[in-house]
């Protein structure tokens, strides 16, 4: 199970989020802005009040919608660089 320990937004219905691992993921919403409770998400400016509440460990906006963290990473793309091993030119 992940946790999120932190969004940012980057445009609309787009977000960076920081998962317990200190891996980055960029995730797109929009196509999971569907229902009641999401119906206010679609206004941009309603989106971009996105805050990490720590008591479930994921992202909420005012009206209590949220996502579950793992739901998160798994349709998210990691932004995290993966460390390669140096060449060696010998």
């Amino acid at each position: 199970m992940r946790w999120v320990k932190g969004v940012k937004c980057l445009e609309e219905y787009v977000l960076e989020l920081c998962f317990d691992n200190g891996e980055r993921r960029r995730v797109d919403l929009r196509p999971h802005l569907s229902g009641e409770i999401f119906e206010p998400l679609k206004d941009v400016q309603y989106f971009r009040q996105v805050v990490v509440n720590t008591d479930i460990d994921t992202i909420v906006w005012p009206n209590n919608a949220d996502f579950s963290p793992d739901f998160l990473y798994e349709i998210s793309e990691s932004l995290t660089e993966v460390a390669k091993p140096a060449k060696n030119n010998n």
